[in-house]
């Protein structure tokens, strides 16, 4: 199951608020180049856009099909393919912004100080990752794969290890000038009910279950996920769900 940029966008708006509030942290002056690490559709690097606009900023994903939605719709602006795990620009930047995209990439030790290489001196490193995996939906997602018929495929799938905010603070302080780390957790009101959450979710942690699953075994899937969904989450007397959804900010200035 490949990356989605129409499946993605559907909730442009609430996937778009945390890269607001994490643009709007960066504190580095006089920005000259940014860019932009999974930019998936564009959303994220139009913000940043917003924020700098005198500034050269580009972007990058491992998605084809992103790739096209942000290049529609941001054409003055430079996209590249390429994958943050081995992403070696010869250029230094004053801003890197990588918004929920890093929890896709293992080995945080040593892709975060890397990140911080690329940064010119007074620049920030700017990210946001999820912070969900024990929340309802990721851990129903878990529990559904190791229950049902396509166990042997998908029992023993695994995100990437997340990290607590302390993890954060302690691996980059000593090569910052400053490091600031917050959690929020967002209630997105869902007008969509239990299938607006499947629907949320399919499009990101979701893929790593259904990608090796036939058309027959994904729906199976998707159904005792959403009938599990169902039993999580309230549903409000006017058919919204409240989705609760953690995520995890640092902004480090070198």
């Amino acid at each position: 199951m490949t990356w989605s940029a129409k499946l993605y966008s559907t909730f442009e708006q609430e996937r778009t608020r945390p890269v607001r509030d994490l643009v709007a942290a960066i504190a580095t002056a006089d920005v000259q180049t940014a860019v932009d690490l999974g930019c998936g559709p564009g959303n994220s690097t139009e913000v940043l856009a917003q924020r700098f606009a005198d500034a050269r900023i580009s972007g990058m994903d491992s998605s084809d099909d992103m790739l096209a939605n942000a290049r529609e719709r941001l054409p003055a602006l430079n996209f590249e393919l390429a994958d943050i795990a081995s992403w070696d620009p010869a250029q230094t930047f004053d801003v890197i912004l990588a918004n929920a995209s890093l929890q896709w990439v293992p080995d945080h030790a040593s892709l975060y100080p890397r990140l911080l290489s690329k940064l010119n001196p007074g620049g920030s490193l700017a990210v946001q990752t999820p912070d969900n995996m024990e929340e309802p939906s990721h851990r129903l997602a878990r529990e559904v794969a190791a229950s049902g018929p396509w166990a042997s495929k998908i029992g023993t799938v695994k995100h990437p290890p997340r990290h607590n905010a302390s993890y954060y603070y302690e691996l980059l302080h000593e090569h910052c000038s400053s490091v600031d780390v917050w959690r929020t957790t967002y209630h997105h009101p869902l007008a969509g009910g239990h299938q607006a959450v499947v629907e949320w979710v399919k499009a990101t942690a979701l893929r790593p279950y259904l990608t090796p699953l036939d058309e027959a075994e994904k729906e199976a899937y998707l159904a005792k996920y959403l009938e599990a969904i169902s039993q999580a989450y309230p549903l409000l007397p006017n058919g919204t769900v409240l989705f609760p959804f953690p995520r995890l900010f640092v902004v480090a200035k070198r």
